[in-house]
């Protein structure tokens, strides 16, 4: 695969374009691991005290979470970590013969990510509402669209 974006000069400018052979389940793969890496590096975050916890677990424990949430958020951090590493195998980048054997395992992350926007969509607390919600719609429609390719 070429660069995905290209600069070339047209009429005395540089534009930027899109190469034709950009291939959109890359696109989609590459964008449900960066987020979800955004996403460990939070949990990991708050596994180490981060005074985040009115963005997680419903805002129920504002500020620094309890020992045994910010084990959970470990818990969390590796799950979201595999559920990379699944789609990532989907579209062919990592490790492919993983899904390759399974297939049925490139639709665990959109269950997963499905879960998380009604989750997000529920939860009492504004704040994460407000950050994670559109995290989760963007991480399901990516794993969808690497699940379906």
């Amino acid at each position: 695969m070429g660069h995905p974006l290209l600069l070339r000069q047209s009429d005395g400018c540089y534009c930027a374009s899109v190469d034709p052979g950009l291939d959109l389940t890359d696109v989609l793969a590459a964008a449900f691991a960066v987020l979800t890496a955004g996403v460990v590096g939070f949990q990991l975050a708050l596994a180490l005290g981060a005074p985040w916890g009115a963005y997680a677990m419903g805002g129920a424990f504002p500020g620094r979470m309890p020992p045994a949430m910010r084990a959970g958020a470990v818990v969390q951090a590796a799950l979201l970590a595999g559920l990379a590493l699944l789609v990532l195998s989907a579209a062919g980048m990592v490790a492919p013969g993983l899904v390759g054997g399974w297939p049925w395992l490139a639709w665990v992350p959109v269950g997963v990510s499905a879960l998380a926007v009604v989750l997000n969509a529920s939860t009492r607390s504004q704040g994460e509402r407000r950050i994670w919600l559109p995290v989760a719609l963007v991480l399901l429609v990516c794993s969808l669209g690497v699940a379906l390719a």
